[in-house]
């Protein structure tokens, strides 16, 4: 029962239907009907087709390529507040521009941030989103921020699998403390890659930092984009005596020549999640639904319970 008198509809833009109507169905609604309208010059117009009006308004749209997804959101958020919604929550399964976090150039925009604003400035009320590149992002809010983690879902799936002589690998630097965490809670050892580029999107070397021999492994990344340097780390591996590579990455990005380069690595298995849709099928991949977490989160946070315990790692 929920502590609230106002009721809660949830909807999702155009292109995270696909996760929208399955976090509704698990929550036990249906999805909210949007109208959208677009007209001959690429300008579009969004208007909820029911009262929002003293609502908690929970929105989905994850904000993967084109830009167009993240400006419907924002365009939902303003619609949702100009209709008189109680409460607007912003659910982001994929937070886009995440990897610009920080200033590392001179002269570069710190995207996120920029992201963070934008949404502030909307009338958003709380974000709720998966697995951020980096973790300092909820700073970048003066708002709640529900940072949910895919482990919740993979974890248990990697358990089933009974792998016996199990090693968990960060495929760089940046991600060795998410791996680190993995592996204490699956209480084996720990291997880590370090990776020098030679361009954005393009590895010159790696270097594996630890023992693969007869080990079955597991590469936990936060998203793979070409899968550059996740095949390269996986055949440095195998070369090292690994019984088997398997990848686990939340956000399936999967650009370029990414398809390609998994389907001739040596990685046996990629295991994701749907906060982006696949852009083609794979036999090697595998999507687990993170609906179910996101729907469960909302009835917390709507009922003003704890999510603590959706946190495994």
């Amino acid at each position: 029962m929920s502590l609230s008198n106002n009721p809660l509809k949830i909807f999702a833009g155009r292109e995270s239907e696909y996760i929208g109507s399955q976090i509704a169905a698990h929550y036990g609604t249906d999805l909210g009907k949007i109208e959208f309208r677009k007209f001959s010059d690429g300008e579009f117009e969004v208007a909820f087709d029911e009262t929002v009006r003293g609502a908690h308004v929970f929105i989905v749209q994850s904000t993967f390529p084109p830009t167009e997804n993240l400006f419907e959101l924002l365009l939902l958020i303003d619609a949702a507040r100009r209709a008189s919604a109680y409460k607007i929550i912003a659910v982001i399964p994929y937070f886009g521009f995440a990897r610009q976090d920080r200033k590392d150039k001179p002269r570069c925009s710190i995207g996120s941030k920029l992201i963070a604003n934008l949404l502030t400035a909307s009338g958003v009320d709380r974000v709720m989103t998966l697995d951020l590149h980096a973790d300092q992002i909820q700073g970048f809010f003066d708002l709640p921020v529900d940072h949910l983690y895919a482990s919740s879902v993979f974890v248990p799936y990697i358990k089933s699998l009974e792998l016996e002589d199990l090693v968990v690998a960060a495929p760089d630097m940046g991600g060795a403390k998410r791996a680190n965490n993995w592996a204490k809670f699956l209480s084996c050892d720990l291997v880590v890659s370090h990776k020098v580029r030679k361009a954005e999107n393009q590895v010159e070397s790696i270097t594996v930092i630890g023992d693969v021999q007869d080990k079955n492994v597991v590469i936990v990344d936060d998203l793979i984009d070409t899968a550059g340097t996740i095949t390269k780390a996986a055949e440095i591996m195998m070369e090292r005596g690994a019984k088997s590579i398997r990848a686990v990455c939340t956000h399936p990005v999967l650009s370029g020549p990414a398809y390609e380069n998994i389907e001739k690595s040596p990685i046996c298995e990629l295991i994701t999640s749907d906060s982006i849709p696949l852009k083609q099928h794979s036999d090697k991949i595998k999507v687990l639904s993170i609906a179910p977490v996101f729907a469960d989160v909302i009835k917390k946070v709507y009922q003003h319970q704890s999510i603590s315990s959706n946190f495994i790692i």
